[in-house]
């Protein structure tokens, strides 16, 4: 589903070149369950955006789901984001006038759907992470681990090929996280892809598959 061969990313900073990604080479079977490890500044962050077609490689090839990114149009790629692609973020990322229902419908409007298909569909992605009875709650009145769960929902109502969650416990207290880590551990046992992006080793280890980056390279890829 996912192949990255010889990825190279370079930022300009400060006057300064600095290479995100240096060859960066991985393939990603659909229906694994892979974390993505490394320090601040490894490149991981950089990978993500690729991954995710957020970015685009400076040069090598990124293909998803059979389709080589690097020649998609800024349309396409938006397309691809909206339906391909589930995030799930640290800092959640929720519209904070908008109840959890309505931050879960909104991928949903942005494609066009009717209302009526809107309400049905959050309420059913609602119902997969326990949070049904608080569907009308803003995210300042749920706790951390509720506003992730409406984040994993909102992530979860376009029927995704491929999650890409970045640090999703890092914001969260270790039971609160290991919470959050259980449902991605049932979405995994239903078939779907996820990719997580972390720099905490615990959480690393719970992947079925562990790709180490540092200094823009994938130095080890081990099961």
């Amino acid at each position: 589903m996912i192949l990255f061969e010889n990825v190279c990313k370079t930022y300009l900073i400060g006057g300064e070149e600095v290479r995100a990604l240096d060859h960066a080479n991985l393939h990603i079977q659909k229906g694994e369950f892979v974390s993505i490890i490394g320090p601040s500044g490894s490149g991981k962050s950089t990978l993500m955006n690729i991954m995710g077609c957020l970015d685009i490689p400076d040069s090598g090839s990124y293909l998803l789901d059979g389709r080589s990114v690097g020649s998609l149009s800024e349309k396409e790629l938006t397309g691809i984001r909206s339906r391909k692609i589930g995030f799930v973020f640290q800092d959640f990322n929720l519209i904070s006038k908008m109840t959890a229902e309505e931050n879960v419908g909104l991928p949903l409007v942005y494609q066009g759907f009717k209302q009526a298909a809107i309400k049905r569909y959050a309420a059913e992605a609602l119902e997969h992470v326990n949070l049904t009875s608080r569907k009308t709650h803003r995210p300042a009145q749920l706790s951390g681990g509720q506003q992730q769960r409406v984040a994993i929902a909102r992530a979860l109502v376009t029927k995704p090929i491929l999650f890409l969650a970045d640090e999703p416990t890092g914001n969260l207290d270790s039971k609160t996280g290991s919470e959050i880590m259980d449902l991605f551990h049932q979405l995994h046992e239903q078939g779907n892809t996820i990719v997580l992006i972390t720099h905490d080793q615990s959480v690393a280890m719970q992947a079925k598959r562990r790709i180490t980056i540092s200094d823009g390279r994938v130095e080890e890829d081990s099961l």
